[in-house]
């Protein structure tokens, strides 16, 4: 009886959070009103946006509440309502998302009666089931009532405010074209890092290389000595140049993720770390043994981890490091952490911005948390099919 009594407790706070915002809702219809009738005579169309981001935030408010009661989240899709006041009148219209708040909202006006069936249950469950449960031993069924009541409000609150498919279509469409240009401009800034290493650094080296094989020949004759000299300067040259060459080789794509496989990789990178790195591995095997992500999946790991570890040594003040490479049924995921000061600032560096384009680009997600004193852990999930 005594968790009967909690559970139909616990349903009927979500019921007067639920007749709360109905009574809200009940209010709000004369701001409807108003804004049908204004839009109508057109005096008050910049009225229709900012009302259709009220409903919003009412139907989201809605979707948190059944959501934390069915233990599933509801998924928002919404376009973006920006621009000029003739785009955002637009966008405010022909958005899939407002019709589906308007629907819930015209049908929340009838269900939303539903925590006035609670009253009576009350009273008659605790007399009822007080008898029912307490003196014969049997299993509740007034008090009950009033738990099915929240799964019914929830249930119709989630049938009502999932998205179209027509609104996940346009959202997704808005992601990928965000993801796209993403991925569009982390290629541009690729290309100029490459164009400005061959540039600066094995072009300069080649271009002296050359100058010295041509004095050396000229003094070859005359002066043997200097000629040996210049051509010992130019091989040091043409070592120089090929360690430039593999460093933008290796920062294209890494010969050991080819060689060794991205465990490998990570362990020798691990290794040469300036912290002390710790490598830990699930579902993942060395080398070409088992299965393997894609190649770009595993350039994109690698890349996380180079840049977070090198972060780490340079910012954070940390001496150490773990990596955690697991293997997901959707696809790979990755974790850096380490217990330096913290406060890294995804929008404050070109590190952070690179990795989340690299990671975008493949429709994976990476989530920073890096409080004021740390510690800073870096979770990345990159999908793939194994």
């Amino acid at each position: 009886m005594r968790a009967t009594v909690r559970q139909a407790a616990r349903a009927t706070v979500q019921l007067v959070v639920s007749a709360a915002m109905t009574f809200g809702s009940y209010i709000f219809i004369t701001v409807l009103l108003i804004t049908a009738i204004l839009t109508a005579t057109v005096v008050g169309a910049f009225m229709l946006p900012e009302t259709v981001l009220l409903i919003r935030r009412i139907a989201g408010a809605k979707r948190q509440q059944a959501g934390a009661w069915t233990g599933r989240k509801i998924p928002e899709a919404y376009q973006p309502l920006t621009g000029t006041v003739r785009e955002r009148l637009r966008t405010a219209v022909r958005d899939p998302g407002t019709l589906t708040d308007f629907r819930w909202m015209v049908a929340y006006y009838a269900y939303g009666t539903l925590p006035v069936l609670m009253l009576p249950l009350w009273p008659l469950g605790l007399v009822v089931d007080g008898v029912w449960c307490g003196l014969l031993r049997r299993r509740a069924v007034v008090l009950p009532l009033i738990g099915r009541l929240a799964d019914l409000d929830a249930h119709w609150s989630t049938v009502l405010l999932k998205p179209s498919p027509k609104a996940q279509l346009a959202v997704r469409v808005e992601e990928l074209t965000q993801t796209r240009a993403g991925a569009i401009a982390a290629h541009e800034a690729e290309l100029r890092r490459i164009e400005r290493d061959l540039h600066d650094g094995t072009q300069a080296r080649l271009v002296s290389l050359s100058m010295r094989i041509g004095l050396a020949k000229r003094a070859y004759d005359q002066d043997p000595e200097a000629a040996r000299r210049m051509l010992d300067d130019a091989q040091t040259l043409a070592e120089e140049a090929l360690t430039d060459l593999r460093h933008v080789v290796r920062a294209i794509h890494p010969p050991i993720l080819t060689d060794r496989g991205l465990v490998g990789a990570v362990r020798a990178l691990a290794a040469s770390s300036a912290l002390s790195v710790t490598v830990t591995v699930d579902g993942l095997t060395d080398g070409h043994d088992g299965p393997r992500a894609p190649a770009a999946v595993e350039a994109a790991a690698y890349f996380v981890i180079a840049e977070s570890l090198t972060n780490a040594a340079k910012y954070s003040g940390a001496d150490r490091a773990d990596v955690h490479l697991a293997r997901a049924r959707t696809g790979l995921r990755v974790r850096v952490r380490d217990e330096g000061r913290g406060g890294a600032d995804q929008a404050g560096g070109s590190g952070l911005l690179g990795m989340q384009r690299r990671v975008a680009a493949l429709d994976g997600g990476v989530t920073v948390t890096s409080p004021v004193g740390g510690p800073t852990v870096i979770e990345v999930e990159l999908p793939c099919v194994w």
